[in-house]
């Protein structure tokens, strides 16, 4: 197995795969944490090389490499800058796979933990080229989870330092991009929900709710569309969970493991 490092358009990112490996290998782009890294993830990229996938994880804009310092309230003001920005860099790490000659299957998934699932969720909305999806403890519904982090910070009296039109904006640039207002965007792709019933950082029911509601959209193919609940966990992906996602993209990216 190789652990690369490498830089592609200026996004700081590891690229792991193994020497059997070629342009027709599946790939997956794995997305990490708020306040964590790309190699905070490497358990995942271990798991999905064992299973014939190729994958790239790259730092999120203000992480990891391109951390600039931040304390955590100055990250938190920055939270959907910073998820937006990922929306655009997965297309660009897209494009990149494309030059380089390494999607030559077109055999691409897209999987994310915390920030990295509610960024998968916007790029579901905004890419067709995404085959297969999974979201842990991502939320879906944009607007309603800024809403809720917006409600959270002040509850612990804190006087956010934007004002009610800054609010305004915010909420109306992400509802281009929040994927509850066109569930049909989805195109019955399949896509793995993952979430902890004690999650308080990103909210299990709002994710839930949507994914009954989304599972009208897959009565034709209803084996596309899961969602794992987890009744004692938080805000975590606990290792059978790290193995459904690793199952579930190599599944539907049809991958043939050599041995």
């Amino acid at each position: 197995m190789i652990v690369q490092d490498d830089m592609w358009r200026n996004i700081p990112l590891i690229h792991v795969f193994d020497e059997k490996m070629n342009e027709s290998t599946p790939v997956v782009i794995f997305l990490h944490g708020f306040l964590s890294a790309k190699e905070h993830n490497l358990h995942y990229a271990y798991q999905f090389v064992k299973k014939g996938m190729r994958v790239i994880m790259p730092d999120a804009y203000l992480h990891g490499e391109r951390s600039k310092g931040l304390n955590e309230m100055q990250m938190n003001i920055d939270f959907w800058k910073i998820v937006l920005s990922s929306i655009k860099e997965v297309n660009t790490i897209y494009e990149e796979l494309v030059t380089r000659g390494l999607l030559a299957s077109n055999k691409i998934g897209l999987a994310g933990t915390s920030m990295g699932g509610i960024v998968t969720s916007g790029c579901l909305k905004k890419y067709d080229w995404i085959r297969t999806a999974a979201i842990c403890m991502g939320a879906p519904g944009y607007n309603e989870l800024a809403d809720y982090q917006m409600k959270q910070i002040e509850a612990k009296g804190i006087k956010l330092p934007i004002t009610s039109q800054q609010k305004e904006q915010i909420q109306h640039s992400l509802a281009e991009y929040d994927i509850t207002n066109e569930p049909k965007a989805f195109n019955t792709r399949p896509v793995l929900f993952y979430h902890g019933k004690k999650d308080k950082v990103v909210p299990f029911q709002p994710t839930y709710d949507f994914y009954l509601k989304l599972r009208s959209y897959y009565e034709q193919s209803p084996k596309s569309l899961k969602f794992i609940e987890e009744p004692r966990e938080g805000h975590k992906v606990n290792r059978n969970g790290v193995l459904a996602v690793t199952d579930w993209l190599a599944q539907h990216l049809a991958v043939k493991v050599s041995l």
